[in-house]
């Protein structure tokens, strides 16, 4: 077991190793964050890497990286290998899809943008990865395979599409709609992941939220926005709102929730959040990881001056069970053609969270003693004797990150499970949560938590989504196009429309929408009785209230009909 001493120390390591480039800076931590128990962080979660092969010296790298079991993930002295995920395929071998570029490029690591995707194939999930074949330009790709069985390869710019995991693969673009929001910091470095229905949710560099009906569709993009004092528009970004260089989304969902890790690359720090439709996030507490992480199961530590592009591995509940990472031994601008340094692929195991359900159905209050929480039991975990109940602690996530949820009262047997019964702090759930933590000790002492789904949250919430106001041919009249892309038909609503000025805000007019079922779309007319100066260009808003669910509003800019 890692334990919570240990990480820090990595993280001061990691930190003090090797002189930064001045491209990175130093972010500076919450003081609260020296408080977080052990489990409290998703960096928590990182275990040794296992020893495949034997380590060697004689390869290319800083000697903090060296010696290294170089057949974890994909390594190859010809090549520099950078991002890319793998799939377990029909075959039952595992498909790693990574990017790369002959390591004697004369640019280096600056070779990037002539990236070539190449399809790497392993009988197991750590490795080694060795190249079956190529399938064509790109960069930093992401494969995700669609509910009629078909792949798609994302690559920045473009995608291929195959009917199976060994192809043959065709080369294409997805279309993306931005329905009158921007697009935030280009379009590259997307992230992907499958929703209920089968659709997609995406999440772009910049942190944009967009849906998709199929995911080779094209994706729309549902981001919210806000409007600052100096009349800037600014988009509601899924990351945390916190000063960061942040690229490298990467989202996936499980049984009870959306994930989502950004990383800072300037400050390099990640930061995980939480979000029961992918639309809305919370930001826990913690980094998701740091250089160091990177452990081998004899504890030493293989010192990664950069550890980006990371993917996750799901199993068969949706849990990350792996995180692979592109990794280099020194800043990107020192990496030349021919030269000792290069970069590759590894994969680190992940503590799986167990699962978990909430047995009461009311909310809590702070009138509630207790709660009842289902453990379940699973091939090589039995809750009956697996775990130390006296280390358990269960509740709102951020607080029991913080060593401040409930303890066990009694514990019942059903079947192979195990029924909890934790006491209550008190302290109902914050409004905006959606889901309880559970953190804790296996009997053998390593980290053991889980997540359940408040069962009084609507994880099916319709997600209203509108375009800003059009004129009718008289410039006084507004039509408004609004589109559902929750899983549920929503409540007729209320829409308005506003307009800034000097600081100032205006309204335009008020209507009502219909009832929306998922993927449906209604243009709104409402009729207004002020008269726009044609050809200006006027910030506004629209805004939908519906079925008691947080307003949702979009700004920007309209200019009247000429």
């Amino acid at each position: 077991m890692i334990t919570k001493k240990y990480i820090v120390l990595l993280t001061a390591v990691a930190l003090c190793t090797n002189v930064l480039a001045q491209s990175t800076v130093d972010r500076p931590r919450p003081a609260e964050w020296n408080n977080l128990v052990y489990g409290g962080r998703f960096m928590d979660l990182f275990q040794p890497m296992p020893n495949i092969g034997q380590p060697t010296s004689d390869t290319w790298g800083d000697p903090n990286v060296v010696p290294r079991y170089v057949d974890n993930g994909i390594e190859n002295r010809a090549f520099s290998f950078w991002g890319g995920n793998k799939v377990l395929g029909d075959d039952g071998k595992f498909h790693l899809f990574v990017c790369g570029w002959r390591e004697s490029s004369p640019k280096g690591h600056a070779t990037w943008p002539n990236s070539t995707v190449y399809h790497a194939v392993s009988d197991n999930l750590y490795g080694p990865f060795v190249v079956q074949d190529t399938i064509g330009k790109g960069h930093n790709p992401e494969v995700f395979r669609l509910k009629d069985g078909r792949y798609v390869l994302y690559v920045i710019d473009g995608c291929y599409t195959a009917p199976n995991v060994n192809g043959p693969w065709t080369y294409g673009k997805l279309e993306y709609l931005t329905r009158d929001r921007r697009l935030i910091e280009g379009n590259s470095n997307f992230s992907f992941a499958q929703r209920k229905d089968g659709s997609y949710l995406m999440i772009c560099r910049g942190g944009g939220q967009w849906i998709s009906q199929t995911g080779d569709s094209p994706y729309h993009q549902v981001t919210g926005t806000t409007l600052a004092t100096n009349g800037r528009v600014t988009p509601l970004r899924a990351y945390p709102a916190i000063p960061g260089r942040f690229e490298d989304p990467v989202v996936w969902r499980d049984q009870v929730q959306y994930h989502l890790i950004v990383n800072d690359w300037q400050g390099r720090i990640a930061y995980y959040l939480r979000s029961k439709d992918g639309v809305s996030w919370k930001a826990e507490s913690g980094e998701a990881y740091l250089p160091g992480v990177s452990v081998r199961e004899d504890r030493h530590v293989e010192q990664w001056f950069k550890y980006e592009r990371i993917k996750v591995f799901q199993d068969t509940h949706g849990r990350a069970i792996q995180a692979n990472f592109a990794v280099i031994d020194t800043d990107k601008s020192l990496d030349k053609g021919g030269d000792n340094h290069s970069s590759k692929n590894i994969s680190i195991p992940l503590t799986a969270g167990r699962l978990l359900a909430i047995i009461d159905k009311d909310p809590v209050t702070e009138k509630t003693r207790s709660i009842r929480v289902r453990v379940f039991a699973e091939p090589g975990f039995n809750p009956q004797t697996d775990i130390d109940l006296n280390s358990l602690q269960f509740g709102d996530p951020e607080a029991v990150n913080y060593g401040k949820g409930g303890a066990v009262l009694t514990t019942e047997k059903a079947g192979k499970d195990l029924i909890i019964t934790f006491k209550c702090t008190g302290q109902p759930f914050p409004q905006d949560e959606f889901a309880a933590k559970m953190i804790g000790k296996t009997t053998e002492g390593t980290l053991l938590f889980g997540y359940a789904r408040l069962p009084w949250v609507n994880f099916n919430a319709p997600i209203l989504s509108p375009l800003l106001p059009t004129f009718n041919t008289q410039g006084s009249g507004l039509m408004v196009e609004v589109q559902n892309f929750g899983f549920e038909t929503s409540k007729a609503g209320a829409i308005s429309v506003s307009y800034f000025e000097d600081g100032q805000e205006f309204p335009v007019a008020r209507g009502n929408v219909p009832a929306l079922k998922p993927y449906e779309k209604a243009v709104v007319e409402l009729p207004s009785g002020i008269s726009f100066e044609k050809g200006k260009a006027y910030t506004m808003a629209v805004t939908i209230s519906s079925g008691g669910d947080a307003p949702v509003t979009l700004h920007g800019a309209v200019t009247p009909i000429r």
